[in-house]
């Protein structure tokens, strides 16, 4: 009997349920949870991953432990819980359900004392979502200036290290608020998975400063709200306290503990490939740069591998990570997975037996209800053939409508999890 042959669209859809089931925090966070302290645990926390990570916590913590707390996590990302409250608020954009719920978080962590402890829930997202402008800064100040970071091309550690200098809990700041020790769990959704930079590093030392952040807006010729300017410059000045650095005293008793990383999903998809016969090339996982320079140099690539079997023969999988940026001209839809993967769809123009993925681990692609789409030799000549211009599409930044209209969306709806972008590219 013939074995059944996988389709190429199934592989890479199969691919990228491997690379989030390797960052599913109900699996990964029970093997890290301590022994509960002599006094009560409160648990904290904010992103993308908050509710099922604090899920994960309670159907672990013994019963008869104290154990209370707050999350914060993106509209409809919530999960039913007991013991840890969540609350939903915005993102990519803050709003005032976070800058309330953050508020309560930093007042219960002074509370504690040297016998309590602190477990931190920190996943991607938590940037936005705990959000609590410093003094003089309002929180349309806050969304004014985010949105402007969000549609420039800035990194997402370049756009981290503004928000750390506007804000009360960033930066270190809720550390160095607690007399309690404090064990962060951290999910990684950036390039490097330094903890200072993922959620703007609650309970992680700060290495950049307010000369740092006025740099970046001057960089990215962006105008903020008065208050926002003259907030960073008095921290220029000196009139405002810096962010605490590496060295301090207060991150003695802290532990920042990585415990999922994009590379751990780049190897479980590996390993999905490898099963059915399809060798592996991992790219790395901190891929950045303009989504759609990263296309073109992708593109140059498989033209290599699909002409010249160099540096690897087909049939292989080209897995990648990372954080691509889109610098916003057009007024189209679509994150920075459908921007990528309809720049190597033009890139490509129909190169035979060549299909790829671009999709974000927490579900969502920028701000749509998809997690990214999948593209094929054929996608050029389907689109011509219900009149989309592919050209046009992206010149507005709408890959969205390009990938609807061809039935190549992947949705999976909101994962609770972040690892990032995950990208595969199959060369037969």
């Amino acid at each position: 009997m013939k074995k059944k042959v996988t389709e190429p669209k199934t592989l890479l859809i199969e691919s990228f349920h491997a690379a989030v089931a390797a960052a599913d925090p109900l699996r990964i966070v029970p093997r890290h949870l301590p022994q509960p302290p002599k006094g009560r645990t409160l648990v904290v926390g904010a992103g993308k991953a908050a509710a099922s990570m604090a899920k994960a916590v309670e159907d672990h913590w013994p019963e008869k432990a104290p154990l209370s707390g707050l999350v914060i996590t993106r509209y409809r990302h919530g999960l039913p819980t007991r013991r840890i409250r969540v609350v939903e608020a915005g993102h990519p954009v803050p709003d005032e359900s976070g800058e309330a719920a953050a508020r309560e978080i930093l007042e219960e962590v002074k509370r504690l004392g040297p016998d309590d402890l602190v477990l931190a829930l920190v996943s991607g997202g938590g940037s936005s979502l705990l959000s609590l402008p410093a003094p003089g800064i309002t929180m349309a100040d806050l969304k004014a200036v985010t949105r402007k970071l969000l549609a420039c091309g800035a990194s997402i550690q370049e756009m981290n290290t503004v928000r750390k200098h506007l804000s009360l809990i960033q930066g270190g700041r809720l550390a160095a608020a607690s007399r309690a020790p404090v064990l962060a769990l951290v999910i990684s959704d950036v390039t490097g998975d330094d903890p200072t930079h993922i959620a703007s590093g609650p309970f992680a030392p700060d290495p950049t400063t307010y000369d740092d952040a006025l740099a970046i807006l001057k960089d990215y010729r962006i105008d903020p709200p008065p208050t926002v300017l003259d907030h960073l410059k008095r921290g220029q000045a000196g009139d405002i306290a810096e962010t605490p650095k590496p060295g301090d005293p207060a991150f003695a008793r802290v532990e920042n503990r990585v415990i999922a990383t994009a590379h751990a999903s780049l190897v479980a998809a590996g390993e999905y490939f490898r099963r059915h016969r399809i060798p592996v090339a991992i790219l790395g996982d901190s891929v950045t740069g303009e989504a759609r320079e990263v296309a073109q140099v992708y593109a140059a690539l498989v033209r290599e591998v699909r002409s010249y079997a160099h540096p690897w023969q087909p049939p292989v999988a080209l897995l990648s990570g990372g954080e691509t940026t889109v610098t916003v001209r057009g007024s189209g839809r679509g994150g920075r997975n459908c921007e990528f993967l309809l720049a190597l769809t033009l890139e490509l123009g129909g190169l035979p037996g060549v299909h790829a993925l671009a999709c974000d681990t927490d579900g969502i692609d920028g701000t749509e209800e998809n997690a990214g789409a999948t593209c094929g030799p054929d996608s050029l000549e389907r689109a011509r053939a219900l009149g989309l211009e592919a050209k046009a599409c992206l010149a507005d930044n709408d890959g969205y409508t390009f990938f609807e209209r061809l039935g190549d969306l992947v949705t999976t709806g909101p994962t609770r999890t972040n690892v990032n972008d995950y990208r595969a590219i199959l060369i037969l």
